[in-house]
């Protein structure tokens, strides 16, 4: 007989990665030479940039490179197993007792990067019988944790601090987790902390902050959102970056000493993980210290987005309320941004196009990262780029 041919059940990529394209939404990566810093090179050849989240300028300072090299040379390059079987040393369990006394509480656990941090954390504290209310506009990793948890999510308009105060007081689940983003990492704004944490007191429910863009930038000695606010309550779990402003790799959860210890054993991207290499963590507590004596550093940075601020205040698209270093120039279309982010190339200047989903339709921008590490000419050339693109 002869062979039937079924039909494919495979998805056609190529047509749809044709779609992406049409839609101007297809990414592309750029093969980056050199270490990070205000200027980076690809495709032979140098750019001023305003894309990394390496806030204030430490992703190559010698003193973390420094402390990179005696911690390769003390513990080598790798951990070799998972924190709850050989891979716990000496310098992680330093690490996390440093962070614990930064951000000023209990206890704190140390993740290899903040997207497990959150996928971990979100289901080993809440279940099916529970339910988690999540900005509108919170990062992927927090969606991802909650959806993850298999509890009920309820979705709350951004900042609406009365529509997630309702959605509290009608919620019947056995417990409850509020998740938001501290600083919101494509607007730049700072979610209402104080207000959150009184909700969160008030129907007993947990407070997850993720400050991936606030530690180190905000708040005395840059100990984030939490200090920028005055916010201290026993209900907050705090999450830190220290990939971003930290400059180094990984990030942090700091909470109640019980909450902790449950999540050591419950949160599956810890238990199941290998542990970060130790090298990282001998690098992060000398990042400590540098952000924390080098006050300069978010002064520099407050200048500069100031300056920012200033000299694109009379261009035709919306540049976002934001007094953090997120600063971003809603353009709308995609295909425009993508066209003023060409441009900008063109004149040696990289600041990238962020595009749906990353952020909702209609909303595509510029988002410019200001770091320490820039100039007031720096900025000054941005400007005068950006106003160039103004026809």
């Amino acid at each position: 007989m002869p062979a039937t041919t079924l039909p494919s059940v495979m998805p056609n990529f190529s047509a749809e990665l044709q779609q992406l394209e049409r839609q101007a939404l297809r990414r592309v990566r750029r093969i980056v030479s050199g270490a990070q810093g205000p200027r980076l090179q690809f495709d032979g050849k140098e750019y001023l940039a305003f894309c990394s989240n390496d806030y204030l300028g430490l992703a190559n300072h010698p003193a973390l490179i420094e402390a990179a090299q005696r911690g390769a040379a003390a513990y080598g390059v790798g951990a070799g197993a998972s924190h709850l079987i050989s891979g716990h040393m000496q310098v992680h369990e330093a690490l996390e007792q440093a962070l614990a006394a930064f951000v000023g509480l209990p206890r704190a656990l140390y993740f290899s990067s903040g997207y497990l941090a959150n996928s971990g954390i979100i289901p080993a504290l809440i279940g099916r019988d529970g339910a988690v209310f999540s900005d509108a506009l919170n990062h992927a990793c927090i969606i991802d944790g909650a959806r993850l948890s298999r509890a009920q999510v309820e979705i709350y308009a951004h900042g609406d601090v009365a529509a997630l105060a309702d959605k509290l007081a009608r919620s019947t689940a056995a417990r409850k987790l509020v998740a938001s983003d501290a600083v919101f990492s494509m607007d730049g704004d700072v979610a209402p902390l104080r207000e959150l944490a009184a909700l969160c007191e008030r129907y007993d429910a947990w407070l997850l902050l993720d400050d991936a863009h606030g530690f180190g930038v905000l708040g005395e000695g840059g100990r984030g959102a939490l200090a920028h606010c005055g916010v201290r309550s026993s209900n907050v779990i705090y999450l830190g970056t220290l990939g971003k402003a930290a400059g180094v790799s990984g990030a942090f959860v700091a909470a109640q000493e019980d909450v902790i210890e449950w999540l050591i054993q419950r949160a599956r991207s810890y238990v199941f993980s290998t542990a970060a290499p130790p090298l990282l963590a001998c690098t992060l507590l000398a990042s400590l210290q540098l952000i924390e004596a080098e006050q300069w550093r978010r002064t520099h940075l407050q200048a500069l987005i100031a300056r920012l601020r200033t000299g694109l205040a009379s261009l035709p698209w919306r540049l976002a309320a934001s007094e953090t270093p997120i600063q971003p120039l809603i353009i709308g279309e995609n295909q425009k941004t993508l066209e003023l982010m060409q441009a900008l190339l063109a004149a040696g200047i990289w600041v990238p196009a962020i595009r749906p989903p990353t952020v909702p339709q209609g909303t595509a921008r510029l988002r410019i990262s200001l770091s320490a590490a820039h100039s007031t000419e720096d900025v000054d050339r941005l400007i005068v780029a950006l106003h160039a693109q103004r026809d």
